[in-house]
């Protein structure tokens, strides 16, 4: 379905991506692991065009683009096909909880309001927010918000949803519902990235696991074998401390 070939990134004189290589298959739920600072953000970022890359190669189905030379018109048609829920949610102050589901359809994808706010009420019906479309970000919790966003992502009705850290900004009581919202989209057949500090959710909602350390993969492996035979020392290290924690 997605496959990204050969990845480089660099900010300034600092390499964050070197060489990236990674294959999704459609229904796939991959959890991204790693330390801070290992360029699994800037991953997401560069599959969606957030940041563009220095150099390598995007396969989406049949479709071939140059991660750096990518026009414009090729980074719209993917962002058509991707959803993004980024760390801080990115809501709009202004618009509620409808209003933010809606905007991108109306304004991106040029629906009518009516159709398109029936799509976002049955988004936010999915992430269990119907009592809450006419709110704002303001009267919502941080995990009402980061339901709001994911709903957003919902809406536009993409093949794969990246996400960057959803439950990072929350207080812990507040990540369950996130985390919930996440098992029913992964039960339901959403191709998924997710970059994520949650354990519990690499182990037993994602089928495949990344460890990414200084800009490349260490390791990949089907979520059972990961945890439970790993391959390379800094792998068994990692699983060795945060068994610990």
């Amino acid at each position: 379905m997605l496959e990204i070939k050969n990845i480089y990134k660099s900010f300034g004189d600092l390499e964050v991506l070197k060489g990236v290589n990674l294959t999704v298959n459609k229904g796939d739920v991959i959890a991204i692991l790693g330390p801070s600072g290992s360029g699994k953000t800037t991953l997401l970022r560069c599959i969606n065009f957030l940041e563009r890359a220095d150099s390598g190669t995007m396969v989406f189905d049949n479709d071939t683009y140059d991660m750096h030379s990518a026009t414009s018109k090729q980074i719209a048609a993917i962002r058509k096909r991707t959803g993004f829920v980024f760390q801080n949610y990115n809501l709009f102050a202004n618009k509620t909880a409808l209003g933010n589901v809606t905007e991108g359809l109306i304004v991106a994808r040029k629906m009518k309001k009516a159709q398109a706010e029936e799509i976002g009420k049955k988004a936010l019906d999915k992430v269990g927010l119907s009592d809450r479309y006419d709110y704002y970000p303001s009267q919502l919790s941080g995990g009402q918000q980061q339901r709001v966003a994911i709903a957003r992502a919902v809406a536009a009705n993409p093949e794969v949803i990246l996400f960057d850290e959803p439950t990072s900004a929350l207080d812990p009581e507040l990540i369950g519902e996130v985390l919930s919202v996440m098992r029913d989209l992964a039960s339901e057949g959403m191709t998924m990235l997710v970059v994520t500090h949650e354990i519990n959710f690499a182990r037993n909602v994602s089928n495949q696991v990344i460890f990414m350390e200084n800009g490349v993969i260490v390791e990949q492996n089907d979520s059972k074998t990961f945890f439970e035979n790993p391959r390379e020392e800094r792998v068994k290290t990692f699983i060795q401390n945060i068994s610990r924690e």
